[in-house]
């Protein structure tokens, strides 16, 4: 049998690339419990069963109240409650009574005889109350495709009530020792016999990047034995590794029978060790022939069998460390503790940009979505806005610089939009959207904010904030109305139903447009908020307002149709609206923005906003400059 010679010297980049294009895996979906899913990747957006928590709960050790009945507490008139009649003792996590909307803190009670108490000042509505959905939102996505499940996501997962999720088949690798001089166990070790040490750090290496390790016996140096042994290890398999062999001695056939089967991309690579490395295709199948000095085999195995199991899992290497990055935000903090804070990390302008997440210690989710961690040292403040700090990363930083960086008004449309292009979103409300637009610390500004002047949406902005450098992007146009439970319980038909002696709002945060268009609408029917209870209660997303409403904190709030309808919830439309992207010209030539305008002009994404309801596309995508105002 003629002996293998491999004359090729190829560039490493250049030999992975066209490897990895000759592949096409077949990638299977299992369903798996979370507890079963540590380091698997998923297979697709996971969206919550349930609200977390699930119940009105006390944040803090004390009192329940109705918070109307307190109204006359003062320091200098001490108001007295009578247990059972005007409160219950309650503890942290205990569910909120129902003929309750307060929690007043055990310390700012004195307790009397007699089961009464004292208290000196007012409770607020829902103070220290944790609302149905605080942390979870049912509906909401918990994990997007193609996420490598960590423990934080795990416990996030139960907590949305999931029990199975999609997640990917690992990649089965086929491992082949080959060499008559191979043996297994240490007994048979004896003189010009070697142990098979090889295949077993493939296996742990195999294992380690989220694949199943198939280990084969040690086949012997034998041309039709080792035929045999490849095409069975081709058809269990969706990856096969053959060690040793690869080289020019009078034994090595791995080459000749890979090319007798299939196709040898190359035979020789410019690395040294891992020099006589073998890339080949059969049956569509990657089949590697790796060097067998360890030293080779372990730089081959990390040079080319990983990106192979890094490619079917469609993930990216990791790659930990500190880094320093820019807040977008001033955190302040407390001199008695050591904090930790989950940011989020984006590249502006070259500038890695960080900005922090929810800072509550219920809210799972920001560890969910946090890019990295933030340490405030004991005895500190704090950190400044656009100060200088050092972050520890939890997502590899080539990862995080091919995200887009959205921050300003929030729309379910920027999930699904997420579950499709790398988009990393923060809900700041319009203004919030605009001001950082302007600061350099986001790529995408979602806005909806009306002009009062001529009723038209978001143009006004770029004449009013910003200089012909920015643009402004068509997104959807979408039904903004009332949220209400099931049936109207309690007769709401308009903005003006929200003066009723017995009716609770929910409201978005200051500088939301939602927010904005209320304003708007209560000074054209001369209402003035402060006559509307819960005016000043808010809300960070259209979904956690349908929440409050949906578990009763609520009775009505302004919201997109699409919420109502994802909570099972009634809806009166008052108007329709521009939810647009303001973004910087120069913005529009980064490879990321361009699949942003190609995903949401595709007729992929019109037809999942008309699955949500109350959206439509007409001029989705339409680019408007400043000098197109009329």
């Amino acid at each position: 049998m003629k002996r293998d010679k491999y004359i090729d010297n190829i560039d490493v980049e250049e030999a992975l690339q066209k490897f990895l294009s000759k592949i096409d895996f077949k990638r299977e979906i299992e369903k798996k419990a979370p507890w079963d899913s540590l380091d698997r990747i998923t297979g697709d957006l996971i969206s919550a069963n349930f609200s977390s928590p699930n119940y009105n709960a006390a944040a803090m050790d004390g009192i329940a109240v109705l918070s109307k009945k307190t109204i006359n507490a003062r320091e200098n008139s001490p108001l007295i409650l009578k247990e059972k009649t005007d409160f219950l003792y309650v503890n942290t996590g205990n569910p909120l009574p129902k003929e309750y909307d307060s929690v007043i803190m055990i310390e700012d009670v004195v307790e009397l005889d007699k089961g009464e108490v004292e208290i000196i000042s007012p409770a607020r509505p829902w103070q220290h109350v944790r609302p149905v959905g605080e942390d979870i939102i049912k509906g909401e996505p918990v994990l997007f495709a193609n996420h490598k499940i960590r423990p934080q996501d795990i416990g996030a997962l139960l907590s949305a009530g999931l029990m199975e999720i999609p997640i990917y088949k690992k990649p089965k690798v086929g491992i082949i020792p080959t060499g008559t001089e191979i043996v297994e166990d240490s007994k048979e070790l004896s003189y010009g016999k070697i142990m098979d040490s090889n295949s077993r750090m493939f296996a742990a290496m195999v294992e380690k990047w989220g694949g199943e390790a198939s280990r084969f016996s040690p086949t012997e140096d034998n041309y039709h034995k080792l035929s045999e042994t490849i095409k069975k290890a081709v058809q269990e398999n969706d990856i096969v590794v053959i060690n040793a062999g690869s080289s020019t001695g009078t034994k090595d056939f791995t080459a000749s029978i890979i090319g007798d089967m299939g196709e040898v991309l190359s035979h020789g690579v410019a690395l040294k060790p891992g020099k006589p490395t073998i890339l080949a295709v059969v049956q569509g199948k990657p089949v590697l022939g790796i060097p067998g000095y360890p030293v080779s085999a372990f730089i081959s195995a990390e040079t080319f069998l990983k990106p192979l199991i890094e490619n079917y899992l469609l993930q990216k290497k990791q790659n930990r460390s500190k880094i320093k990055a820019v807040l977008s935000r001033s955190i302040p903090s407390s001199l008695k503790h050591r904090e930790i804070v989950r940011v989020t990390l984006g590249f502006i302008d070259g500038k890695l940009i960080a900005t922090p997440l929810s800072r509550g210690a219920g809210v799972s989710m920001s560890l969910v979505k946090a890019d990295a961690l933030l340490e405030i040292p004991r005895n500190y403040e704090g950190y400044q806005k656009g100060e200088e700090v050092e972050v520890t990363l939890l997502r590899p930083l080539e990862e995080i610089g091919e995200y887009l960086i959205s921050i300003g008004s929030h729309d379910i449309v920027m999930d699904l939009i997420a579950d499709e292009v790398n988009l990393s979103s923060t809900h700041t409300g319009s203004m919030g959207g605009v001001t950082a637009l302007k600061r350099g610390q986001t790529h995408i500004a979602p806005v909806h904010i009306l002009n009062e002047q001529n009723g038209v949406y978001n143009e006004f902005l770029l004449d009013k904030y910003f200089d012909d450098e920015t643009v402004l992007i068509r997104g959807v146009e979408r039904e903004q109305g009332l949220i209400l439970p099931k049936g109207n319980p309690k007769n709401i038909f308009g903005i003006s139903d929200l003066l009723k002696e017995n009716i609770i709002f929910i409201n978005r945060q200051r500088g939301a447009g939602t927010r904005i268009l209320l304003d708007y609408l209560l000074k054209k029917d001369g209402i003035s908020s402060s006559d509307i209870t819960g005016y000043e209660r808010e809300a960070t997303t259209h979904m956690a307002c349908a929440t409050a409403v949906k578990s009763g904190s609520a009775d009505v709030a302004l919201g997109i149709k699409a919420a109502a309808q994802v909570m099972d919830l009634d809806f009166i439309p008052i108007t329709f609206e521009n939810y647009d992207f303001l973004v910087k010209k120069e913005t529009l030539s980064d490879e990321r923005m361009k699949s942003f305008l190609n995903f949401i002009r595709s007729q992929r994404f019109e037809d999942k906003i008309k699955n949500l309801g109350g959206y439509n596309a007409r001029e989705t995508g339409k680019l408007i400059f400043k000098g197109d105002i009329s």
